[in-house]
């Protein structure tokens, strides 16, 4: 939670915001599908949200530095990774892999409201890992300070990437391996892969 009684009200006010209402109400009557067993090589991610210029609903995503054998490294995911043994439960390790990899503290500056399916990837060329996706609001007012791990970061208007007609299917290139995907191209960047279909999860809610 946003600390200090001014903090709380502008968390307060946010949300206040339809857009924020309408999607806390939507996870509020979702009733998320988790794994029947929590493996040990399971990882959370956080969709953070804020209310930008003119009350603009954003969303932010971030952009994996390279490494050489990481299968994720340079795509457009949501800040998140790997749960450590410290972790007492999948929403700290979203918060404390937050915090690294953006310096968004999500405990102190916002609020998670909802919690989405487990997902799994869906080919043997990825790792089999678990990946529980919490939803936040964010109220910071200072600029991200990235981790080494995260290249840039960038917010979208999520009414933008919510149109289905803003999605396309598209051949991307990974790990050496043509996959035909669905997608979003923003710039220069492509989401796709488990981000879009942790996203394809909310659109399905609202």
């Amino acid at each position: 939670m946003t600390s200090g009684q001014g903090g709380e009200e502008r968390l307060a006010h946010l949300l206040s915001q339809p857009s924020v209402t309408r999607i806390r109400a939507a996870l509020a009557s979702h009733n998320p599908l988790a794994a029947l067993r929590t493996p040990a090589s399971s990882s959370a991610v956080a969709l953070i949200f804020r209310v930008g210029k003119n009350d603009v609903l954003e969303l932010l995503f971030i952009k994996r530095a390279e490494y050489a054998g990481d299968p994720w490294s340079g795509q457009i995911a949501f800040p998140g990774g790997r749960v450590e043994p410290g972790d007492a439960s999948l929403a700290e390790t979203a918060i404390r892999e937050t915090r690294e990899e953006t310096g968004i503290d999500l405990t102190r500056e916002g609020i998670i409201i909802g919690t989405l399916d487990d997902l799994r990837p869906r080919t043997v060329r990825l790792p089999a890992i678990m990946v529980r996706p919490y939803v936040a609001l964010l109220d910071r007012r200072e600029p991200l300070v990235l981790s080494p791990e995260v290249a840039l970061s960038f917010w979208l208007p999520f009414a933008a990437i919510a149109r289905t007609e803003s999605w396309h299917e598209e051949t991307v290139s990974a790990r050496g391996v043509q996959i035909n995907a669905r997608v979003f191209r923003h710039e220069q960047h492509v989401i796709w892969g488990m981000t879009e279909r942790i996203l394809a999860q909310l659109f399905g809610l609202l």
